[in-house]
């Protein structure tokens, strides 16, 4: 198949108040780009160009201004991997959302990619019959599209650091109802795991914050992570963690016992909790919780039994609303949870929802989080 650029003519209508999404459609299936193009045009997306490789598709940047871009990894003559930051260096912030069949392979190069700049990935599925019929990739691709199209104007706010509990005006352009920060445990109970939930965004910020706490203070408790991703992903990110951290890291086994200094990541298409008693991995196939499978409630809610006011808990940058309930038992059960802020998060569904229910000791900027588990692991938060 020749390599080829269409500046195509699918476009949805602008609304009154903004210009329509821009979306650049980079694979080497012209099936793919025929049907993601659609589809965005359908949505009310303005698909600027197609390209079927990613030499032609960094040609058409300049030409096309695209607020988002969809970058298959596997293309000919320059692949997603080697287009990426040739993008970035070209137009800087500019969303690229990643592409690739859900493969052991795939799943490493696009979290990779992540590292590299990559804002999110997407599975696609094998075939293109698979493509042409599974309504979740079409509807996960709208999302991405839709919450990434807005980053160029998106205004960031700023959120007070301060464990007390002080009151936070939100932004008026954002939000009406302020925030306050919930008022620091009174407790000399030593954390006795960590806990992790992250989604959109979160494969970056959860390596940032481990990396921050540092080895030796990890190697003091079992470290729990529920980010959400398919299968084959999480096996994945569980070994690029390990190799970060140098802790040894894997996804969580059913009935394995608890260890300190080690890091378990719920399997893709599993909830991950824990049984009653001697602390242990629970892993089941039960409903989506929260549209979620794995769920950060489901770990939480366990979290909260087993160990009480002895949680230390983050919940990081995601879509939706996934461990606002569980978040409420941890910190009624007497555990400490802290929030990543507005401002560093890709998107502030999760965090936000448990922010504004009130629930958070902390809301902090990114970079200070890890400092501050680390504090609390150290005793230096107590």
């Amino acid at each position: 198949m020749p390599a080829a650029l269409a500046a195509t003519p699918h476009s949805g209508p602008a609304s009154a108040a903004s210009a329509p999404i821009r979306v650049l459609i980079a694979d080497d299936s012209a099936v793919v780009r025929g049907l993601v193009a659609r589809w965005l045009a359908e949505a009310g997306f303005e698909v600027v160009a197609t390209a079927s490789n990613g030499r032609i598709a960094l040609d058409a940047l300049t030409r096309h201004d695209p607020d988002v871009v969809l970058l298959d990894i596997d293309m000919p003559e320059l692949d997603g991997t080697q287009a990426l930051p040739l993008m970035l260096a070209r137009v800087p912030g500019l969303q690229i959302v990643m592409m690739s069949t859900l493969t052991q392979r795939n799943a490493d190069i696009s979290l990779k990619c992540l590292a590299l700049g990559a804002v999110d990935y997407l599975p696609k599925p094998e075939s293109g019959r698979g493509v042409t019929t599974s309504d979740a990739f079409r509807s996960d691709l709208i999302e991405r599209v839709r919450l990434f199209g807005g980053k160029r104007t998106r205004r960031a706010s700023s959120i007070p650091t301060s464990l007390g509990a002080t009151p936070l005006a939100a932004p008026a352009a954002r939000a009406a109802t302020p925030i306050v920060l919930r008022q620091k445990p009174r407790t000399t109970v030593a954390p006795r795991c960590l806990l992790i939930g992250a989604s959109t965004g979160g494969p970056r910020a959860v390596g940032d914050v481990l990396e921050k706490i540092g080895a030796a203070t990890l190697r003091s408790v079992p470290v729990l992570i529920v980010q959400h991703m398919p299968p084959v992903f999480t096996a994945v990110f569980a070994e690029h963690l390990g190799a970060r951290v140098g802790l040894p890291a894997a996804e969580a086994k059913a009935d394995e016992r608890l260890q300190a200094g080690r890091i378990y990541v719920a399997p893709g298409g599993r909830h991950m909790g824990l049984a009653r008693g001697e602390p242990v991995i629970r892993l089941d196939d039960g409903p989506v919780v929260n549209f979620c499978r794995p769920a950060v409630d489901v770990m939480f809610f366990d979290a909260a039994a087993v160990f009480g006011a002895a949680t230390l808990s983050v919940v990081l940058t995601g879509m939706g609303a996934d461990g606002t309930a569980g978040a409420r038992a941890l910190v009624e059960a007497g555990g400490t949870l802290l929030a990543q802020d507005e401002a560093t998060s890709t998107v502030w569904g999760m965090p936000g929802s448990i922010a504004k229910a009130g629930l958070a000791h902390g809301v902090l900027p990114l970079p200070e989080i890890g400092p501050a588990l680390k504090a609390h692991l150290m005793g230096q938060g107590r």
